[in-house]
């Protein structure tokens, strides 16, 4: 069985970015059209190995499309009771992106408008 690249995995890959489409997606929608759909509303290319999530008009359905080497990977979840709780989105966002936490945390049904993120250090990058 193949399953999403770990949290970990995805935490010390700088290159992964995850986006989330703010309207929802047809769920019929297969790989071609969810790849012109992530495009359109990230600005970002399908192909360079960021994962792009779309929900269903009813939330309780989720899809993910990952390119990886040679094609693309579809995942989708659909619940069985009750529905993803989404980020609020800023104004008229197109798209958010999301840390894997809150990737994992949405798959794992935590509410993301309820998450408050404390302050952390954070050390600044050195410019040359």
């Amino acid at each position: 069985m193949i399953g999403l690249p770990s949290l970990e995995a995805l935490d010390h890959s700088a290159s992964t970015r995850i986006w989330l489409a703010a309207q929802p997606a047809d769920m019929r929608c297969g790989f071609d059209r969810l790849a012109e759909l992530a495009q359109v509303v990230t600005n970002q290319n399908p192909m360079d190995g960021h994962l792009f999530l779309f929900r269903s008009r009813h939330g309780d359905r989720l899809k993910i499309l990952l390119w990886e080497r040679d094609g693309f990977i579809l995942w989708y979840k659909r619940l069985e009771e009750g529905v993803f709780k989404m980020p609020r989105f800023e104004g008229d966002a197109k798209s958010v992106e999301l840390r894997a936490s809150e990737l994992a945390m949405l798959l794992d049904g935590i509410d993301l408008r309820s998450v408050r993120r404390v302050k952390r250090f954070s050390r600044k990058k050195q410019t040359v």
